[in-house]
């Protein structure tokens, strides 16, 4: 299972917009992606409701993984949107 550990760059967390912007991603990505609290059970990352119900605030350190053929490649750019705290999809995802 491939997996990123990130820290949230958007000062709000996982919240509203920025949760708009992930999920978009995430389902862009074509790869089922779980998203993860450290320590917390993990969710799927191409649900509105589910990222933003994990609460994840500025800062805080989450958990992208997936199994499926490309996740690494997919990880990596979603990864990047996360830390980076991006406020519009780039064209490479």
């Amino acid at each position: 299972m491939a997996e990123r550990r990130v820290n949230v760059g958007w000062a709000e967390g996982l919240h509203a917009r920025p949760a708009s912007i992930f999920v978009r991603a995430a389902t862009a990505s074509g790869v089922p992606v779980t998203i993860a609290k450290a320590g917390a059970s993990p969710v799927n990352a191409a649900s509105m409701l589910a990222v933003l119900g994990l609460g994840a605030q500025g800062g805080e350190e989450i958990v992208l993984a997936s199994d499926a053929e490309g996740a690494e490649a997919a990880l990596e750019r979603l990864a990047r949107l996360v830390a980076e705290g991006l406020e519009e999809l780039p064209e490479t995802v």
